[in-house]
């Protein structure tokens, strides 16, 4: 959630500044602000009750003491009178911060200045544009259809065994699954990122805590007879590893780094855009995580820019950049960038990795702290990324690196398949 603060010294910006995301807040933070207000005006009824209650209680104890038991009546009436108004006050800030907290998980994370406006990922912003397009010839073939040809996925067997969106890789296609794994897990570690190997299913205070309930309840599964969400990211388990922490000032900034299998009810789109591995409901990928100082986490996303670049200029894909606008940015991210690579077959660009700050939303629901030098208790900074997601990748690396003959498999990940093309 956003900080009540921001709200209370500036509502009028906040609502301009939600406009960005073609979010009209006009009403939800004048309701925020009268219900705030009235809670904070009934906070100090109810301490004043209570201190005038303690005031009463202990004078009462002097008389008692002092053998003036009958001096002490009005006192004891006027003491329970206290006690009834503290009961009736305490069940009215509880019914206003009830309401309050549930119009406060309505508002979206407010857009970081540099975010440009728009309404569809046709608004957002090409930062920059990487390596060359490869040239194929007419005859190239997209990635489904390489993966049968050669063997690699099986699309027709995970929909019988499971359902459409799960395929089944196998042979040189699971290998090159694992390879491209590894390589990233061993990246992340050499850029200062530990390794996690999280729980795939959370709790629904850890699903709530980086922001996916109640906002994308939806596009999870779940798991009834448990109560348990099966995880849409490994950010969510990794960042809630720190749900309730206070860190020291000098543990920032944590680096984590984690692979798992992920899973999304979403449909999405049809036609060419659902087409083999463009859009799954179980997929593999690496994710990075960090916790950061407030004053330094736009060069932490900086740097976790950078650092996938990085990735993707190892594998010598065709990839850019693209600053999301405020129509196309998730509900609890401050800025984000997108890192589309560029599947030649399908001639098109396919999202492989999303870089998000959230500043201070997912540490506001999560109450996640750092002690400040002076000695204050402040909210940190939570940022995360993909680093990479498999599928979209798999499918531009089978695509713009076939030939005649087969595929060539990028240098890279040559020591962690055992091969050099398949």
């Amino acid at each position: 959630m956003i900080d009540i603060q921001l709200i209370r010294e500036n509502s009028q910006e906040v609502i301009r500044r939600y406009r960005t995301r073609n979010f009209d807040a006009a009403g939800i933070v004048g309701r925020v602000t009268e219900v705030d207000s009235g809670r904070r005006n009934t906070q100090k009824q109810l301490d004043d009750t209570l201190s005038e209650a303690k005031k009463i209680s202990a004078e009462v104890g002097e008389l008692f003491r002092a053998g003036k038991a009958a001096e002490a009546e009005p006192l004891k009436d006027r003491s329970s009178q206290l006690k009834k108004r503290a009961r009736d006050l305490q069940e009215k800030l509880d019914t206003l911060s009830s309401e309050l907290n549930e119009l406060m998980t309505q508002l979206p994370m407010l857009p970081h200045p540099s975010v440009p406006s728009g309404s569809t990922e046709e608004d957002n912003e090409i930062v920059s544009e990487e390596g060359s397009m490869p040239g194929l010839g007419e005859d190239a073939l997209p990635h489904w259809e390489l993966a049968k040809k050669y063997d690699l996925i099986d699309f027709e067997a995970g929909t019988r065994v499971t359902g459409a969106g799960f395929p089944v890789y196998k042979g040189k296609g699971a290998r090159l699954q694992r390879a491209l794994i590894g390589f990233f897990l061993d990246e992340a570690g050499k850029a200062g990122y530990t390794e996690y190997q999280p729980p795939l299913m959370v709790n629904a205070d850890s699903a709530f805590g980086t922001g996916q309930l109640p906002d994308k309840d939806g596009q999870m599964y779940y798991v009834g007879a448990d109560d348990l969400y099966l995880i849409p990211t490994s950010e969510v388990p990794v960042t809630n590893i720190f749900r309730g922490r206070i860190l020291k000032e000098d543990e920032l900034p944590v680096k984590c780094a984690a692979y798992s299998v992920c899973f999304r009810r979403e449909a999405g789109s049809y036609g060419k855009d659902v087409r083999g591995l463009n859009r799954l409901h179980q997929f593999d990928k690496v994710e990075i995580v960090q916790v950061a100082h407030p004053d330094k986490s736009y060069e932490a996303l900086d740097e976790m820019v950078s650092y996938v670049s990085s990735l993707l200029r190892k594998l010598q894909v065709p990839f850019r950049v693209a600053r999301l606008c405020g129509g196309d940015l998730g509900f609890a991210s401050a800025i984000t960038y997108d890192m589309e690579v560029y599947s030649a077959a399908q001639k098109r660009w396919l999202e492989v990795s999303s870089v998000s700050n959230f500043e201070t939303y997912q540490s506001q629901r999560m109450k996640l702290r750092y002690r400040s030098s002076g000695g204050k208790n402040l909210l940190a900074h939570t940022l995360n990324g993909s680093a990479l997601a498999l599928p979209r990748l798999l499918a531009a690396l089978l695509e713009n690196n076939q030939t005649g003959d087969g595929i060539v498999i990028p240098e890279v990940l040559r020591p962690y398949t055992g091969f050099d093309a398949i």
